[in-house]
C-alpha cells in the first residue's frame, strides 16, 4: 500500500511538514521516493507514527523521539534502556510523592513554623542538617549537612535550579561560617522536594511559593491533601499511558515485512 504524507498527517491532524520533520528527525523510517521524486509511504511508516505519538503523553516528546531513532538504528537495547529510564522515574516519582505525603503529616505546629529561620546572611550560623551529605572540602559546617549540589544531584536538578528558587524566596538556606556554602537543613530538604514535585506538575514558581508558605504555617496536611490528589491522579494517568505506547511500540516492532511493507 502506498501512502502520501497527506494520508499518515491526517489521522492525527497533523500538517504534512509535521510528518516530514519526523522523517527528517528518524522517527519515521526514511520514505522511498517515486520516480518523479515525491516521497512514498507504506503502512510501516504510519504505525511507526502511531507508536511515537502513543509513546509521548507518556514519555514525552525527547525520549519517545529517541526511541523511534534506537529502533530505526537497529539498537533495540538502547530503546528498551530509555523506556525502562522512565518508567523507573515514574516509579521514582511515586515514591517522592509518597514521602511528601508522609511530610505533611508530620508537619511541626505553627508556633514552631513561625520559629523556622528565615534567609540567613553570609557568615551567620548554620542550622543542624539532614544526614548522609558530607561538607565541601575546608568547610566548617557539621559533617552531615546537606549542601547545594549533593542535594541537587540526588534530585536530577542543577545547582543553578536551586539558587534560583532562592532568588524567587522558595527554598532559602542558611550558610557555612567558614565557607559561606548553602547549608540545607531537613526542613529546607522537605521543602526543596515540595517544590520539585510541584514543578514536575506544571505549576509556577508563585504558586509554589504560596505551597510552602501555607506548609511551614499550617500545622498539619490540609492545605495539600487536594493538590497530592491532583499529582497522584496524573501519575496514574502518565502510568496508563506508558502502557498504550508500549502497545503501539509492540505493534510497530512486531509486524512482519510482508503484513507491513
Amino acid at each position: 500500500m502506498r501512502l502520501r504524507p497527506i494520508d499518515l498527517a491526517r489521522e492525527h491532524g497533523l500538517s504534512t511538514q509535521a510528518v516530514r520533520n519526523y522523517e527528517a528527525d528518524g522517527i519515521l523510517p526514511p520514505a522511498d521516493r517515486s520516480p518523479s521524486g515525491y516521497r512514498v509511504y507504506a503502512p510501516r511508516h504510519a504505525a511507526a507514527l502511531r507508536a511515537f505519538l502513543a509513546l509521548v503523553p507518556g514519555h514525552g516528546h525527547a525520549t519517545a523521539g529517541a526511541v523511534l531513532r534506537a529502533v530505526h538504528h537497529d539498537d533495540p537495547e538502547a530503546a528498551l534502556r530509555l523506556l525502562d529510564e522512565s518508567h523507573a522515574q515514574l516509579a521514582a516519582d511515586r515514591a517522592t510523592l509518597d514521602a511528601v505525603a508522609a511530610a505533611l503529616e508530620d508537619l511541626v505546629p505553627p508556633a514552631a513554623a513561625a520559629a523556622r529561620p528565615g534567609p540567613v546572611a553570609d557568615g551567620a550560623g548554620a542550622s543542624p542538617a539532614r544526614p548522609g551529605a558530607a561538607p565541601p572540602t575546608g568547610g566548617s559546617a557539621p559533617a552531615e549537612a546537606t549542601f547545594i549540589g549533593p542535594l541537587a544531584h540526588g534530585l536530577g536538578l542543577r545547582p543553578a535550579t536551586l539558587r534560583k528558587w532562592e532568588r524567587a524566596g522558595l527554598v532559602v538556606p542558611g550558610r557555612d561560617p567558614g565557607t559561606g556554602y548553602r547549608v540545607y537543613t531537613a526542613a529546607d530538604v522537605r521543602d526543596v522536594r515540595l517544590a520539585h514535585q510541584l514543578r514536575r506538575g506544571g505549576h509556577g514558581l508563585e504558586h509554589v511559593a504560596r505551597v510552602l508558605e501555607q506548609v511551614r504555617a499550617a500545622g498539619g496536611p490540609e492545605p495539600l491533601r487536594a493538590t497530592l490528589g491532583e499529582w497522584r491522579a496524573r501519575l496514574t494517568a502518565r502510568g496508563v499511558a506508558m502502557l498504550s505506547g508500549a502497545a503501539a511500540l509492540h505493534v510497530y516492532l512486531t509486524a512482519s515485512d510482508s503484513a507491513m511493507p
